[in-house]
């Protein structure tokens, strides 16, 4: 086997070895070295030449792809979009280009948006490759060489420094203050300490401090590791094969429409066959003639302008969205939005602010809560629930001040607010000592700096060496609470001297801030030795004296715990997955009512798809999560059947936000890979944002749904006409270029008024629609028919009556067409509300597109009506203005018709609960 031959996750087998080897997280350095064949001074030239041309580049290797031709032809192949290529070829066959290049027109542009949105979602495996450091710093027989990054190999050496990008996956050999930024890999909200330590075979991604994973970042020191993994091997190229991996899924709305396709193609080419079959055979007309009015019918029973008007909706809610911090990518998800049932989402960032704060102190004079959000050095201190003035209380300033000056970072203020520049756990504690009323720069005058012991994962701790102007030295410590609880001999008493520390009892209160999912930092202080200039560990080994701990939280943000809660109140659970300790997310999870303990990636291991699904649905709070974990979660979810959105900015979570029906990335924070495989991004990081597009995907597809309720059987009625025409062997009351007339003014008038309706009251007080939920139920196909019913009466009703009378053909059809017109724009009063009356202020005036829309398509009757080209082109004539009141009569009736049937349906389903 070559080194690149994995037997397990993280694993890699050398040629050398017989039998499987550890995991390299759980290999001492020096075995690793071993298995690799990696000398102390680095592989020579020529080896490493050699290995390249065994392994391969270390770069990420492109999926196949189809060419653009392919992807574009793709478009097509859906057979609502060959019912509108029929409706072109219809068009065509009657001489009407015009109509024709419009259809064509449609056709195209959703062609061209489809493939434009295919191309941006491969860009995401592109963002995933280019996370690779273009170059690195490498032994090469015993000389440190720049190289590409690409020419590493395995049993190279990398030397790492403050500032670089991991080239490649790296098993630690030597280190000195290492502290890696891996948020985008595991969801580790802080940098994390590392070491040349092995760690257990089974240790989770976040926990294993032995290796340097290629992509993420180096914050603080140095190292030195082996080159264990390359290229698709690495832990960020599992990622990327993951994702190429990761179907995307139809939308509940495309899988509805798909299947309203199928249906409509059937039903109109049989009812065209039969309209031809039955007048040419039974009623014995000329078989040309049967062709033209099976032509015509198929022309009105296609809803020519349903995709155009659908896509419009769906952009209407991408404004909207906009305005209010989501931006899509995707149109589709805009409607999905409207049925999700479950959020994942991640914590750091988005539930939370991910900005370290100290919440709480605990001196030897007691607990004290600290008020304040983010880096802003505004807050206030509480004890017992009072107010504390920390000048009044020795022991909490002097924490206060070594906060200050046991630290390397440095608060800026700036245009969007205060940043960190350095650790974040250090300027959460700058903020804590000008919370206190000291100036960071004032004391480091006051008390400047002698010597320092960096932080190192080795020691767990940070020292400092101070001396102020009268000479008087003095030495801070801050750490790990363990490590500095155990170089301490006394604590700082309340009032002011020192009293024998008691163990036992720190150590349980460390615990316990630990449980309330903060993290603990412990800081200690001791006078330096007379003359002291140079700062040693044997000066700090023992005999300090203990000022206090401080427990730092991300905090929850305020808006969205709102946010959250107004999901729950809609129907919609909301579970937090994050690769953040067990403890911390369960405190966080608290905050946001999310129930039951945090389930652990390892528990999720052990559990198979169908137990997962169990777990998957009852737990709200998961731990310490892979990639992997999070898309088996998304889909055990989906498996369940909800409608699963799922929100991350870092490279692990692209796979899982790519699976979910609604991928929804961080604008502010997240990683390009993770705005590439997502549908939406968040403009301001903010979990509240996704509540207000959930309410707009709900209104997006309530539009939608009134749209179809309405094109459909006005659709409908115009193939009615033609067929009850045929069937009883009269004239076509409506000829098929009227249709065609009728279908182009409806769609670009009426059709799109219905787009911009508001949000109605109680959008977002009901559950989430399931998944299987037709978007025309029963009681609206019963409606639809009755419309039908009204409309073709009214439209034949006006024609016959005209004939009867003796009225030219041309007139009868006007009548027939305008009347066919009126019922239409009264029932789109009706169709603003699916259930609720309009027989209101609000109902009837609610909405200036509908009336606007109103205006233009009774300019365009007009047009038709009176304007001589027009009548030329269409076959029409003027009318009296008397028969324009007889119309508007006729479709009030109709109106007030659909009213009724609404109040009737609206007893029946109070009656049935």
């Amino acid at each position: 086997m070559s080194p690149h031959d994995r037997s397990g996750p993280g694993t890699i087998v050398a040629p050398e070895a017989s039998t499987a080897p550890l995991p390299w997280h759980a290999q001492p350095p020096d075995q690793a070295l071993a298995a690799l064949d990696s000398p102390d001074d680095g592989l020579t030239p020529d080896e490493a030449a050699e290995r390249r041309r065994r392994y391969g580049p270390n770069r990420l290797t492109p999926p196949p792809r189809r060419s653009a031709l392919m992807r574009f032809l793709a478009q097509f192949d859906n057979l609502l979009i060959y019912v509108l290529i029929g409706a072109g070829v219809v068009t065509v066959l009657l001489g009407e280009f015009v109509d024709a290049a419009v259809i064509a027109g449609v056709v195209l542009i959703n062609a061209a948006i489809g493939y434009v949105q295919e191309g941006k979602a491969e860009q995401a495996l592109d963002a995933i490759r280019s996370m690779l450091s273009p170059q690195a710093v490498v032994l090469r027989g015993g000389h440190q060489v720049t190289v590409p990054a690409e020419d590493l190999v395995p049993g190279d050496h990398v030397i790492l420094a403050s500032g670089d990008k991991v080239p490649a996956d790296l098993r630690l050999v030597r280190v000195k203050g290492l502290r890696v930024q891996e948020a985008a890999l595991t969801g580790e909200s802080v940098p994390v300490a590392k070491s040349a330590d092995a760690v257990a075979v089974d240790a989770p991604l976040a926990e294993r401090g032995g290796m340097a994973y290629s992509g993420t970042l180096v914050a603080q020191g140095q190292a030195t590791g082996v080159v264990v993994a390359t290229g698709d091997r690495t832990e960020l190229g599992r990622i990327g094969t993951l994702l190429a991996g990761v179907e995307e899924l139809t939308t509940p709305l495309l899988a509805q429409m798909a299947v309203f396709g199928r249906w409509l193609t059937i039903g109109i080419l049989a009812l065209t066959a039969l309209t031809f079959l039955y007048g040419s055979l039974v009623q014995g007309e000329p078989w040309p003639e049967m062709v033209m009015a099976a032509v015509g019918l198929a022309v009105a029973a296609i809803p020519e302008g349903l995709p155009a008007v659908m896509t419009i909706t769906l952009a209407i809610g991408v404004t909207r969205m906009a305005r209010r911090n989501a931006i899509i990518r995707r149109l589709p998800a805009v409607e999905t939005l409207g049925s999700v049932g479950i959020i994942c989402s991640d914590k750091t960032g988005t539930l939370t602010r991910n900005e370290l704060v100290v919440q709480t102190v605990v001196t030897a004079a007691g607990d004290c809560a600290v008020t304040g959000t983010g880096y802003r050095p505004e807050g206030e201190f509480r004890r017992d629930g009072k107010a504390l003035d920390p000048a009044a209380d020795p022991v909490l300033t002097e924490l206060a001040r070594a906060a200050l000056l046991c630290n390397d970072a440095e608060l800026q203020r700036g245009e969007e607010g205060w940043t960190v520049a350095g650790d974040p756990t250090d300027g959460a504690l700058l903020a804590l000592g000008m919370k206190a009323g000291l100036d960071a720069r004032e004391e480091a005058v006051r008390r400047p700096r002698t010597d320092v012991i960096p932080f190192e994962s080795e020691h767990k701790y940070m020292a400092t060496l101070h001396h102020d102007h009268e000479g008087h030295g003095l030495l801070y410590v801050k750490g790990a609470p363990e490590r500095v609880l155990s170089m301490c001999a006394r604590v700082r008493a309340a009032d002011g001297g020192t009293a024998p520390l008691d163990m036992a009892h720190w150590l349980a209160r460390v615990e316990d801030l630990a449980a309330g999912g903060q993290r603990v930092l412990a800081l200690a202080a001791r006078p330096a030795l007379p003359g002291q200039t140079v700062l040693d560990m044997d000066d700090v080994r023992e005999g300090l004296t203990l000022l206090g701990l401080c427990g730092f939280i991300d905090p929850a943000r305020e808006e969205a715990v709102a946010a959250v809660a107004e999901c729950q109140a809609a129907g919609i659970r909301v579970k937090m997955i994050t690769g953040d300790h067990a403890g911390t997310a369960q405190a966080i999870g608290r905050q946001f009512n999310l129930s039951g303990d945090a389930v652990s990636g390892t528990e999720l291991d052990r559990l198979d798809d169908t137990a997962l699904v169990a777990v998957a649905r009852d737990a709200d709070v998961f731990a310490r999560t892979t990639p992997e974990h999070k898309l088996r979660l998304v889909r055990a979810l989906q498996a369940a059947g909800y409608t699963v959105a799922m929100t991350g900015d870092g490279v692990n979570d692209a796979p899982a936000l790519k699976r979910a029906d609604v991928g929804v990335a961080m604008g502010c924070k997240g990683t390009e890979a993770a705005k590439e495989a997502a549908s939406m991004v968040l403009a301001d990081d903010n979990f509240a944002s996704i509540t207000h597009a959930v309410e707009e995907g709900r209104t997006v597809y309530d539009n939608l749904r009134k749209t179809i309720l309405f094109m459909l059987p006005t659709n409908g009625a115009q193939a009615l006409v033609i067929l009850v025409a045929v069937l009883a062997g009269y004239t076509l009351p409506i000829t098929p270029v009227q249709i065609l007339w009728v279908n182009m003014v409806t769609a670009v008038t009426l059709g799109l008024a219905l787009a911009f309706e508001p949000p109605e009251a109680a959008v977002m007080r009901r559950p989430p629609r399931p998944k299987n939920e037709p978007i025309l139920p029963g009681f609206l196909i019963g409606r639809m028919v009755l419309v039908m019913a009204l409309l073709v009466a009214t439209s034949f009703g006006f024609f016959l009556l005209h004939e009867g009378h003796g009225d030219p053909t041309p007139v009868a059809r006007t009548m027939a067409v305008n009347a066919l017109v009126m019922g239409e724009i009264f029932f789109l009063l009706n169709a603003r509300a699916v259930t609720a009356p309009v027989l209101n202020r609000r109902g009837l005036f609610g909405s200036r597109a509908v009336w606007i829309a109103i205006g233009l398509m009774l300019v365009f009757q007009l047009a038709f009506t009176y304007a001589p080209p027009l009548q030329s082109l269409f076959g029409t004539a003027a009318v009296d203005w008397t028969q324009w009141v007889a119309m508007t009569a006729a479709g009030l009736a109709i109106f007030l018709a659909v009213e009724a049937e609404k109040a009737v349906t609206r007893r029946v389903m109070e009656r049935r609960g």
